[in-house]
């Protein structure tokens, strides 16, 4: 697989047409982001050796949750997924970047606070996180 200047990723074989051309599926970071975002109840995007984001993973384990976590330094297209999250994030940092039932729920501050408020422990029963 390989990135475009248009920003696809493609080289995934899915079929071939009538006259045996290759049909690959192509797929935007944003695309990427989006499909992982929603891969499981909780989901974090993070980079390895990142305080922040070993914090985030530590309040929700804590919490008894299984989050899913990409590592985008050890993802092939890691840097162009951490551009849409910076999008996604108002411009602030890009990692940690949580999702919670595949809704963009932001980084350390908003998961903080909301733990902080008594919102997050609802919001992860909602999204089927936590059963307790």
């Amino acid at each position: 697989m390989k990135m475009k200047e248009s920003g696809k990723i493609e080289g995934e074989v899915v079929g071939t047409t009538e006259v045996g051309e290759v049909e690959e599926k192509r797929e935007t970071a944003y695309e990427a982001v989006r499909r992982l975002g929603s891969s499981n109840a909780v989901v974090v995007f993070s980079i390895s050796g990142c305080c922040m984001c070993h914090v985030v993973k530590q309040l929700l384990f804590g919490l008894g949750v299984g989050p899913t976590i990409v590592e985008l330094d050890k993802e092939k297209y890691g840097s162009e997924m951490q551009s849409v999250l910076y999008q996604l994030a108002g411009g602030q940092h890009s990692v940690p970047a949580v999702f919670v039932g595949g809704k963009f729920l932001g980084g350390i501050e908003t998961l903080m606070a909301s733990h902080i408020n008594g919102t997050l422990v609802p919001l992860l029963k909602g999204a089927g996180a936590l059963w307790l």
